[in-house]
């Protein structure tokens, strides 16, 4: 018997998971919305927003869960990557938790737990599996043989993928969080409208500064012989950007899925929620003999579920942690 309560504080969310036995009986997050004045996530103001979220969803967590604090088991958390100042709330807060109830830590890689979320739900990758994690941070091609053992062999040079949608949509004035609405403007525009250039980038790695400066130079062309360019074609512009990035993502994940012979593949990160992505993946997959496994919307975006499947999995494993853990804003994948 294992119940296991998870926190998720990385980046802009606040969320608090239950884990009952394997299977995921709560499922909190606490989005914050102050950050679409700026443009962009304010660090200090997600930290604060944190310390006023945290309690509450804690609590719902346990309601939503029908379990009261005396039946947890251990208390898991994000221990890293992400901002500093909310990783600092959420681990701060795990600690004084289970100290208080006498429960042991379970520390948890934000990167490793997204890939962990396929074992939330059936049906469940088959070890080894290839998985392609993207975010707004991070753009990875990741070898997993074990819920432990994880290499990455292949991932982005400089910037990630969710970072070119997230800068593309700014260039097209889009608010922020401006991923989501290039796909929803995407779904009505034509892919090949406009082409861009694809990196040329050796092995299985990844480029998309240099996808990000052709887009910016495109759009500043096309405006000085019509201003009204952007809105006048924001559709096909959306769907041509995103069947760009969709391109080269799936572009190496064959090449890696033909390098290693696996046919099990996954994807998962804040960019897998990506109905272009989705939709190209399973294409490929019938083309490629895949068996390929997507998460459920609400566990691509961060989310505590995650934490704590990863963290069910490492109480089985006896892997604790103690009270002198310190959150890491870079962590060893």
């Amino acid at each position: 018997m294992s119940v296991i309560l998870a926190i998720e504080s990385s980046c802009d969310e606040t969320s608090v998971a239950i884990c009952n036995n394997g299977k995921i009986t709560a499922n909190v997050i606490a989005n914050q919305t102050i950050h679409e004045n700026y443009g962009g996530v304010i660090p200090e103001l997600a930290s604060r927003v944190h310390q006023q979220n945290i309690v509450p969803v804690i609590q719902q967590a346990l309601t939503d869960a029908k379990v009261s604090k005396k039946e947890l088991s251990a208390v898991a958390f994000t221990r890293g990557p992400g901002l500093l100042g909310s990783l600092l709330v959420g681990v701060s807060f795990a600690k004084s938790f289970a100290l208080a109830l006498d429960l042991p830590l379970i520390a948890v890689n934000h990167m490793h737990a997204h890939i962990l979320a396929h074992f939330i739900d059936d049906p469940k990758p088959a070890f080894p599996f290839l998985c392609l994690t993207v975010s707004g941070g991070h753009t990875q091609i990741v070898l997993i043989r074990s819920y432990f053992d994880m290499e990455i062999v292949g991932e982005t040079l400089d910037d990630a993928a969710g970072e070119a949608f997230d800068k593309t949509a700014k260039i097209l004035n889009l608010p922020y969080p401006g991923g989501p609405l290039i796909d929803k403007h995407a779904k009505e525009g034509n892919p090949l409208a406009f082409k861009f250039p694809e990196p040329q980038i050796k092995d299985l790695n990844y480029s998309f500064s240099g996808l990000k400066t052709a887009i910016l130079y495109f759009i500043r062309a096309q405006e000085k012989e019509n201003p009204d360019f952007i809105a006048g074609n924001l559709n096909d512009i959306c769907a041509s950007v995103q069947h760009s990035i969709v391109d080269i993502l799936l572009n190496k994940l064959k090449k890696a899925a033909q390098q290693y012979g696996i046919k099990e593949i996954a994807i998962a990160g804040g960019v897998s929620a990506n109905s272009g992505l989705r939709h190209a993946l399973q294409k490929m997959a019938g083309q490629q003999g895949w068996n390929v496994y997507i998460p459920a919307f609400q566990y691509c975006t961060d989310n505590a579920a995650m934490i704590a499947i990863a963290g069910y999995h490492k109480y089985l494993n006896g892997d604790f942690v103690g009270q002198d853990v310190a959150p890491l804003s870079r962590m060893e994948f």
